[in-house]
């Protein structure tokens, strides 16, 4: 192990349709382009009380379950390519969802031996704010339909 800092160049955000229902992909994952940040997956959990009347000093809890908070938003670059990849994406989302199967999304990191994955549903773009003299930004909406887990990387198609 080491015990180096990373940076976060060349980290990807890549999708890929389940070729067998119910089975993450492992090779054929497509890159969303000019992602310039990736939403924490890593929420705690809710705590709930389980204080008995014996207790005479403080409250007691177990670990509950974890909230992503519902759709998580990725910052790009608004540019025509990712217009054009987000449009292919939702495509294949909605034949995917016709035959059942799901949208696996995968963000990888160069520097990791593994990738963190999870099952979503992806949002049709809307229109981004815009001001004088700023780049042109939008938020990329998915919306997990399962845990983001670690699993090996991909491999290239």
């Amino acid at each position: 192990m080491s015990n180096i800092a990373m940076s976060t160049a060349g980290v990807t955000v890549n999708y890929a349709v389940e070729e067998v229902l119910g089975t993450r992909p492992a090779k054929g994952f497509i890159q969303i382009p000019n992602i310039k940040s990736v939403p924490e997956m890593n929420p705690s959990p809710e705590t709930l009380e389980t204080t008995d009347l014996s207790q005479t000093g403080f409250k007691t809890y177990v670990e509950g379950l974890k909230d992503l908070g519902g759709a998580l938003a990725f910052l790009a670059n608004f540019t025509t390519d990712l217009e054009d990849a987000w449009n292919t994406l939702l495509e294949a989302y909605t034949t995917a969802k016709e035959e059942g199967k799901q949208v696996w999304f995968e963000i990888k990191h160069p520097g990791l031996d593994k990738s963190v994955y999870f099952t979503g549903q992806p949002s049709a773009m809307g229109l981004p704010a815009m001001a004088v003299n700023a780049v042109l930004e939008t938020n990329l909406y998915i919306t997990p339909t399962n845990a983001p887990t670690w699993y090996p990387k991909s491999t290239e198609a």
